[in-house]
């Protein structure tokens, strides 16, 4: 069986992700890089990772750091997004042209303004695996806000739709089923 690099990214498309913004200082200047390739690793320890090209600006400086902070976007962060998706290698008008603001933590890492969630890692481990790297921090502070995620499906923006009550044919039939064996 063949994998073309195209039905490869097709199928990959169809995973709906959130999407974040991986942040690291690097000489007094905030630099970052827009990722979907994010997820939980361990609740106990809480570890994430992240996988950045080998090619990406960020890659190095999170090499040389060891320290990064991973912002969960809000629906309303979508220029936020697409400006650090560039790649361009200095990001210098973030606020300018996307409207991004940032604090730091004690340790310095920028945090973004309106993120729904922010994680600050400390690198953990480091893995090559083919043209990327997956980088598994420790997690050493969360904050957590209100509010609609960015999502990205299919090589598009998405929002988020009506909460469904979690009842689809199959597991209302299920259900159905259930109760008539249970009476």
């Amino acid at each position: 069986m063949n994998v073309t690099h195209s039905a490869f990214r097709k199928a990959l498309g169809c995973f709906a992700t959130g999407v974040t913004v991986i942040t690291v200082d690097y000489e007094s200047e905030v630099h970052g890089m827009t990722a979907n390739a994010f997820a939980s690793v361990s609740l106990g320890p809480p570890l994430v990772l992240v996988c950045v090209d080998h090619r990406a600006r960020t890659h190095a400086h999170l090499q040389s750091k060891k320290r990064f902070g991973v912002n969960v976007l809000a629906a309303d962060q979508r220029a936020i997004s697409e400006y650090y998706a560039r790649a361009t290698r200095v990001h210098q008008r973030a606020e300018q042209e996307a409207g991004a603001k940032f604090n730091r933590t004690a340790h310095g890492t920028p945090v973004l303004h309106g993120a729904l969630a922010y994680l600050e890692c400390r690198l953990n481990t480091a893995q090559d695996a083919g043209d990327h790297t997956i980088f598994i921090a420790d997690v050493e502070d969360v904050v957590v806000r209100e509010g609609e995620p960015l999502l990205y499906f299919h090589g598009q923006y998405r929002e988020i739709g009506p909460v469904s009550n979690g009842v689809g044919k199959g597991a209302a039939s299920e259900r159905a089923h259930s109760a008539e064996r249970k009476q």
